[in-house]
């Protein structure tokens, strides 16, 4: 313990590196009191949406029921679906900057409504949040190479080199305390915030963890390529410049180059595009013939097939028979949407096996639920609330069952997706490479023991 106490002495005599250590610690925590704030923000939003949404379905819907037109009920019934945040969104915001919380949904064309709120705010979404998924991914590291990059060559410039390694307890173990002293130090100071976040949020146990170990092994990531780098006989400038452009290469340059390669190979039809083709079908179909359009509904729909033959002027169910046809028009490009986007998942997280900065916010997003596949699960769960929509509405405008207001109060409910938060698989794989770059360090520090 006597060495390890000399060796906090002679840190708290460095102004450089506490003053690193105290902007970490700030970082960090000024990261996490602003996700917890956001969290809160979109908490608050979706109690006030979803307040005022219950009190305008009951007016809106409910002069239609008393009058027992289940079609016009159903076209007046906005009903809210919501995608709350997850216990640890406030780490990594991810998508949800991007992509709707809310969305309202009537039993009319589907995919129009999914994708009518993807509007946000670019400048917003380039610049990306100071969430600690940011901090960690991209601040982390340069405040690491500042405490460690002239680990040893400071000490060689200042002539004391030569002694330290002579004195008892010098060499490997000398440098072994002073490197982990330093990576511990910028540990706590990332993981202490989000321990008192967590605590304050109560986050599952298993997500702390994930997001502890995350931390951990990214900090021995660049702990590692430090020492690595710093054990070497460059001057301290060098040392800086060749960990500054490594930091650039890491977690910049490759993970941007990676990206526009996956967008190029895989293009993707944008949800705007979805909704217009989607529009299009269904505005067309005033202009076919409203029998002919019964007809294609009864192809993909046999159940209604003996419905009564449609009276002249406008009925409800041939109108809702070719907004569902505008929802099938559109179902292979919606599938190719969708594989298109997992495929592009899929690409990156295979760069996140070569890339640590990408494997890293790969594990923080999942951990979060802000990732492209919590995204589409809410999507899913809009889809089936659809359909439940859709079936409780049918049988009384193609059998002509009388509706009222206790149909209206058994009509479905939303149920929100509940995030879950596995291990994700890039978690050991920064293990392993942290423990890696940690022992080629420790190797290179076998050499500065040598004057």
């Amino acid at each position: 313990m006597t060495a390890w106490h000399f060796e906090a002495r002679l840190l708290l005599r460095s102004r450089t590196a506490v003053a690193a250590l105290l902007v970490l610690l700030l970082l960090s925590a000024l990261a996490v009191l602003g996700g917890l704030r956001e969290q809160a923000r979109q908490q608050a939003t979706l109690a006030r949406v979803l307040a005022m949404n219950a009190e305008e379905l009951a007016t809106q819907s409910r002069p239609h029921a008393q009058k027992g037109d289940a079609g016009a009920a159903a076209y007046y019934s906005f009903h809210a679906t919501w995608d709350p945040p997850a216990p640890a969104s406030f780490l990594a915001q991810g998508l949800r900057d991007t992509s709707p919380q809310v969305l309202r949904v009537r039993a009319l064309a589907l995919q129009a409504q999914l994708h009518e709120g993807e509007t946000h705010n670019p400048e917003l979404a380039l610049l990306g949040r100071l969430d600690y998924a940011f901090v960690l991914v991209y601040l982390a590291p340069l405040l690491l190479i500042v405490l460690l990059y002239d680990l040893v060559s400071g000490e060689r410039a200042a002539g004391r080199l030569a002694t330290l390694v002579a004195l008892p307890g010098g060499g490997r173990g000398l440098w072994a305390r002073r490197a982990g002293l330093r990576a511990g130090l910028a540990f706590l100071a990332l993981g202490l915030p989000v321990l008192a976040g967590a605590l304050w949020q109560g986050l599952p146990a298993g997500a702390l963890a994930a997001v502890l170990g995350a931390t951990a092994a990214y900090v021995a990531v660049w702990a590692g390529l430090a020492l690595a780098v710093a054990a070497g006989r460059w001057r301290s400038a060098t040392n800086a410049v060749l960990l500054v452009s490594a930091w650039a290469l890491l977690t910049l340059v490759l993970p941007s180059l990676v990206q526009a390669a996956i967008t190029r190979a895989l293009p993707v039809t944008q949800g705007a595009e979805l909704m217009l083709a989607q529009r299009q079908a269904v505005h067309g179909a005033w202009d076919e013939p409203r029998e002919a359009t019964l007809q294609r509904f009864f192809v993909s729909h046999p159940a209604w097939r003996d419905t009564a033959p449609l009276p002249k002027g406008f009925h409800w169910k041939w109108y809702y028979a070719f907004q569902q046809l505008g929802d099938e028009s559109v179902a292979p490009q919606v599938a190719a949407y969708r594989q298109g986007l997992l495929a592009r998942q899929r690409w990156t997280e295979r760069a996140g096996w070569l890339l640590p900065s990408v494997a890293l916010q790969t594990v923080l997003h999942r951990v979060a639920g802000t990732d492209l596949p919590a995204q589409l699960a809410y999507q899913d769960a809009v889809a089936r609330f659809h359909q439940r929509l859709r079936e409780q509405l049918y049988p009384y405008l193609f059998t002509e069952r009388p509706f009222g207001p206790p149909d209206l109060a058994q009509q479905p409910r939303f149920e929100p997706v509940l995030h879950a938060a596995p291990v994700p698989v890039h978690l050991p794989l920064l293990a392993l490479l942290g423990a890696a770059l940690l022992a080629l360090g420790g190797w290179g520090l076998g050499r500065a023991t040598r004057p």
